[in-house]
């Protein structure tokens, strides 16, 4: 059986700001049809990672190829158009548009009506609760419905790579356990997903492969569940 195309590729990333470095000389890959997890404390530089990847932040070294090219200097606008999409950390919903208006606006690259209108309904069966509140503004959505529509919108555009930061941040538990359910879901639709989250133990539990990063580095990498079960991980993340 052929080995999975490599989707993006991530090779001796360096970024620096602030005077800080944040990432120094990181090297990872997602294969198409992958679930992949990049776990690490906070300030580990794995948000500054996925902003590289998306063109909202400047590499200083390195590279990183899409789709076999090398997207180093394209902006988070020409990526969206090649299907690389990332939900960021915080959501960043249009507060003052309703659920319906945040997902058209997911959609803004397309222009094929008829297939926004069936991808609009399809994302109402994948997120019933935006269903049930299409026409409410999304600023007056608790914090959990507005990362489900932050997850739609970025589904509106059709990705080949989903770059999820943060999904279950400053959720209640009850939440934290649907919103996992919901990222479960939508890799079952066929999308590719790279997952940063400091919830270690539920993103292993659903990864193919994953990443630990510590201090700017990937210190650790392999299947999902045998990172869950090595006892640095289990002694650095989950507390035992």
């Amino acid at each position: 059986m052929a080995e999975a195309q490599v989707l993006l590729k991530v090779s001796g990333l360096r970024v620096a700001y602030g005077g800080i470095q944040a990432v120094k000389g990181v090297d990872m890959e997602v294969r198409e049809g992958e679930l992949v997890s990049l776990i690490g404390s906070n300030g580990a530089g794995k948000t500054t990672t996925m902003k590289a990847i998306t063109g909202l932040l400047s590499m200083n070294d390195g590279d990183i190829e899409y789709l076999g090219r090398s997207i180093k200097g394209k902006g988070a606008w020409d990526l969206v158009r090649e299907g690389l999409v990332m939900v960021p950390e915080g959501r960043g919903v249009f507060a003052r548009m309703t659920i319906t208006e945040n997902l058209q606006m997911g959609a803004y690259i397309r222009n094929d009506q008829a297939g926004i209108k069936d991808d609009i309904e399809r994302m109402f069966n994948v997120f019933p609760r935006l269903r049930e509140r299409k026409d409410q503004l999304a600023g007056t959505m608790s914090g959990g419905e507005q990362q489900m529509l932050a997850m739609g919108r970025a589904l509106m555009s059709r990705p080949k790579v989903l770059l999820l930061d943060e999904p279950s941040m400053g959720l209640s538990p009850i939440m934290v356990d649907k919103i996992f359910e919901v990222v479960g879901d939508v890799y079952k639709l066929g999308v590719t997903i790279l997952l940063v989250e400091q919830n270690a133990s539920r993103a292993l539990q659903m990864a193919n492969r994953g990443y630990v990063m510590e201090s700017g580095i990937i210190t650790m990498t392999g299947e999902g569940v045998s990172l869950l079960n090595d006892p640095r991980v289990r002694a650095a993340y989950l507390g035992e």
